[in-house]
């Protein structure tokens, strides 16, 4: 049962802290923040199959936990604190380059200043459902394509998911995820790139609550 009282306090906290947080990024400049695109995705239906959809559940929460430096390389993985609510946010500045992973085509590498930081390996404590190690990634990716296209970004998703309906996404943003050790040029074309191309920074937020992850961009102006 879900306490929505606290949900809800919690939810006020993240509002609050994520304008400090955006005021921190952006160097703390008082400029009006405004939202450009906002997405969510429940993590209760990434998969019919209830013991698969914990797998998907669990490597998103993973990947955005080695985003924010939650986890670290070599360590065990907290489970408890990956699953956590939380508020996870990054930074772009005008013509600067997000990819979901650091094998990147090379009209990104100059500008790349951001990655998930992660591989999506049983090394890294990713989880599998007995096919792929990381499964579920592809989901993330695709919601982040959404909001990034909503917002008027370039984006680049070079191989589409269309072997596989992932729910709640239209199928034009779905976007496939693959990073193998050695396999450099597919793992360029299965990689997301998001550049800002806007004339102020942006920041992209993601809050994790009520079991649903939400992702906005907002631009100050």
């Amino acid at each position: 049962m879900v306490n929505y009282g606290l949900t809800m306090n919690f939810f006020a906290r993240l509002v609050l802290l994520s304008i400090g947080l955006c005021l921190s990024l952006l160097g703390g400049k008082t400029d009006k923040i405004h939202s450009l695109s906002t997405h969510d995705i429940s993590l209760e239906t990434r998969y019919p199959d209830t013991s698969v959809n914990e797998v998907f559940k669990d490597n998103i929460l993973l990947t955005l936990a080695y985003m924010d430096n939650r986890v670290k390389k070599n360590r065990l993985v907290n489970w408890k604190s990956v699953e956590q609510l939380f508020h996870v946010s990054f930074k772009l500045d005008p013509q600067e380059v997000f990819a979901f992973h650091d094998d990147v085509l090379p009209k990104y590498k100059v500008k790349l200043v951001k990655t998930t930081g992660a591989h999506f390996s049983a090394y890294e404590g990713f989880k599998s459902d007995g096919y792929l190690f990381g499964d579920g990634v592809c989901h993330l990716a695709s919601l982040m394509n959404w909001v990034a296209k909503d917002a008027g970004l370039e984006v680049q998703s070079p191989t589409n998911h269309s072997f596989a309906i992932i729910n709640e996404i239209p199928s034009q943003f779905g976007t496939s995820i693959y990073s193998q050790p050695g396999q450099h040029e597919s793992n360029e074309h299965q990689n997301l790139y998001l550049k800002n191309t806007l004339p102020h920074p942006i920041v992209f937020n993601f809050y994790y609550y009520d079991q649903k992850l939400h992702m906005s961009i907002d631009e100050t102006l």
